[in-house]
């Protein structure tokens, strides 16, 4: 079973990853709007564990609506997960709702995106929190850490000055409201 993994940076200087970016070529999309709806099961709270714990995700772009599950498994950025198109968002909500789900956080940004061999990049805009880069791909093998490791060290050669976080953007989200 193929699982996402990833990396995640926190993006102080945007002008410096765009140039540490363009210096090898790599070349972003137009920025595309996401509005990203998170749910966590019922009886889960902000900082219970989430190893082994299905979330799920209503995310709205370009007026399509795709309804997604990650179960974490090595760690919270290393997932299983599986993704469809939904066709009425407001009745996914409600029958994510009906299985036992509530709402936690609403993650909207701006994402930018470029693909460079098996990796696919994400430089995100997310409103009230800030710049952030992803790194990701998708594997099929039991060594997710070890391919964290493999992507964080292609960043690191990046040269950009990022600092890498181990959070979820609903985490990040969830910690800029509970600080604001």
């Amino acid at each position: 079973m193929a699982s996402e993994i990833e990396v995640k940076y926190a993006v102080p200087d945007r002008t410096a990853l765009d140039q540490a970016l363009a210096a090898r070529g790599i070349e972003l999309s137009a920025p595309v709007h996401q509005d990203d709806q998170a749910y966590a099961p019922g009886a889960w709270s902000f900082g219970d564990p989430r190893v082994g714990v299905t979330f799920v995700r209503l995310r709205t772009q370009g007026g399509r609506c795709t309804f997604t599950t990650k179960t974490p498994v090595a760690n919270v950025l290393a997932c299983r997960e599986y993704e469809t198109p939904v066709a009425d968002r407001e009745q996914m909500h409600h029958a994510i709702i009906a299985m036992g789900y509530r709402p936690t956080v609403r993650v909207v940004k701006q994402r930018r995106t470029a693909q460079v061999g098996r990796y696919a990049l994400c430089v995100d805009e997310i409103e009230g929190v800030g710049a952030f880069l992803e790194v990701e791909c998708v594997a099929d093998t039991d060594d997710m850490t070890g391919v964290q490791a493999e992507l964080a060290s292609w960043v690191e050669g990046l040269g950009a000055p990022v600092q890498r976080t181990g959070a979820t953007y609903d985490e990040v989200v969830q910690v800029a409201a509970a600080t604001a």
